[in-house]
C-alpha cells in the first residue's frame, strides 16, 4: 500500500493534471496558470519540482520518457500510475466529503486581536473591509468576463465559492468594526482597561448567569 501524505494539495493538483494527459511539470505549472488552478493552490516551480519527485518516490507517477526541444534542458513527461488514480480519487472524495480544521491566519489574527488598542482594530478592520471591496468588485468583473464569454460554471465554481466566502467575511469585518466603534462588543471595558492601564493587567470576570 502506498503511504498517504496529504497535506500538500499541489500534489493533487500534479496528479489531476496528468490524469488528464502526462506532462513534464513546467507543462502542469503552465496548464494550472492558464485555468487560474493558482488562485486555489499555492504554485511554485521550487516546490513543485519537489512535489514531483515526492509523488515519483511514492510510486504514484512515473517517468514516461525524457526529450530535448532544442536548447532548452531536457524535460522528463510523467504519468500517473494506477496508484495514483486511486490516490487521487481518495484524495478528492476526502476534500469534498469531510470539513477539515483549518488554519486561516485571519482567524490567528482575532483570537490574538486584544493585543492592539480597540481604536487601533476599528481602523484596521475598516481598512481590510475596503481591500475586501475592491477584490470582490475585482471578481465580479471577472465574473461576467466569464459569462460573456459562456464559460460553463463547472470552471469557475471555485471562484464562486472564494467569492462566497469574502462576502461573508466583509459583513463579519463590517460588524465587528461597528460593534467595536460604537461600544457594544462584549468586554470592550476589559480590552480598554488594559491597554490604558499597562502597569497592570485587570483580571477578567465573566458574567454570571444572574447578571
Amino acid at each position: 500500500m502506498v503511504a498517504t501524505n496529504r497535506r500538500n494539495p499541489l500534489a493533487l493538483a500534479v496528479l489531476v493534471s496528468l490524469a488528464e494527459r502526462p506532462m513534464h511539470p513546467y507543462e502542469v505549472a503552465t496548464v494550472l496558470r492558464q485555468r487560474a488552478k493558482h488562485e486555489s493552490v499555492r504554485l511554485n516551480y521550487g516546490s513543485l519540482y519537489g512535489v514531483v519527485e515526492s509523488l515519483e518516490k511514492r510510486g504514484l507517477i512515473t517517468p514516461q520518457e525524457t526529450a530535448r526541444e532544442g536548447r532548452r534542458p531536457e524535460r522528463t513527461v510523467y504519468e500517473i500510475t494506477d496508484a495514483g488514480r486511486i490516490e487521487m480519487t481518495d484524495w478528492l472524495t476526502e476534500l469534498v466529503s469531510t470539513p477539515t480544521k483549518e488554519y486561516p491566519q485571519f482567524e490567528t489574527a482575532l483570537s490574538f486581536m486584544p493585543a492592539l488598542a480597540p481604536d487601533d482594530v476599528v481602523a484596521l478592520l475598516r481598512m481590510r473591509a475596503n481591500a475586501l471591496k475592491v477584490e470582490l468588485a475585482h471578481a465580479q468583473a471577472t465574473r461576467e468576463l466569464m459569462q460573456k464569454e459562456r464559460l460553463p460554471r463547472l470552471f469557475w465554481v471555485e471562484d464562486e465559492f472564494r467569492v462566497t466566502q469574502r462576502e461573508a467575511e466583509l459583513a463579519f469585518v463590517e460588524r465587528l468594526a461597528d460593534d467595536i466603534a460604537n461600544g457594544t462588543l462584549e468586554g470592550l471595558d476589559f480590552w480598554r482597561d488594559v491597554h490604558e492601564h499597562p502597569e497592570r493587567v485587570p483580571e477578567w470576570h465573566p458574567p454570571s448567569d444572574g447578571d
